[in-house]
């Protein structure tokens, strides 16, 4: 049986018992708070029990590494989104240590690629047409200055309300304890109104 079976199977239970009812919530954040975060498997349940959260308290968007590599992608309009369309007033930037981001190549990635059946030549391709893959797939060397990085690319984003406080914040993927990296107070409180 495949993975898709057991969880459709799994569902059809979830439903048919009624145990949705527990999770009600509406679309705005109780806590008005984003939490961008890492796609690791560890922080499924981990992350918001770590922090404190219940279904309904905050907008989770997650990706590899936590991060915000393009001001104009997919994740910096996740929180212009959670900003202005959902009452959102505090973004946290949660990555962990162990990340598997942490020295990602282009060149290992690539490989990879490679023995997957993908062929050289659709690589060639991008490269040809302008994709800088070294760049893209090139993760980072520390996590806490990645946290930094990301933090000030969403808190320089051109729409983004110099009142909305960005925090960055490391977590231990085992134990779940918080490392503190950027207090999005302190900025706010530095920015003119």
């Amino acid at each position: 049986m495949s993975v898709l079976n057991d969880i459709l199977d799994f569902n059809q239970n979830f439903v048919d018992s009624g145990e949705y009812a527990q999770f009600f919530s509406n679309k705005y954040p109780d806590r008005e708070l984003a939490i961008l975060s890492c796609m690791d498997a560890r922080m499924v349940e981990l992350l918001p029990r770590a922090l404190g959260l219940k279904n309904g308290d905050a907008k989770l968007i997650k990706n590899a590494g936590a991060l915000v590599t393009h001001p104009w992608g997919s994740v910096m309009r996740s929180l212009l989104v959670a900003v202005f369309e959902l009452k959102v007033k505090e973004i946290m930037v949660v990555a962990h240590y162990d990340c598997g981001m942490r020295g990602l190549s282009p060149e290992s990635f690539l490989s990879r690629t490679q023995e997957k059946g993908i062929p050289e030549d659709r690589i060639v391709t991008l490269r040809n047409a302008g994709i800088d893959l070294d760049s893209w797939l090139t993760g980072f060397d520390n996590v806490e200055d990645s946290v930094r990085h990301t933090v000030s690319i969403i808190r320089r984003h051109p729409l983004m309300p110099e009142d909305v406080a960005v925090h960055g914040l490391v977590i231990h993927p085992s134990t779940g304890k918080l490392t503190l990296v950027v207090n999005g107070q302190n900025e706010c409180a530095l920015s003119p109104k």
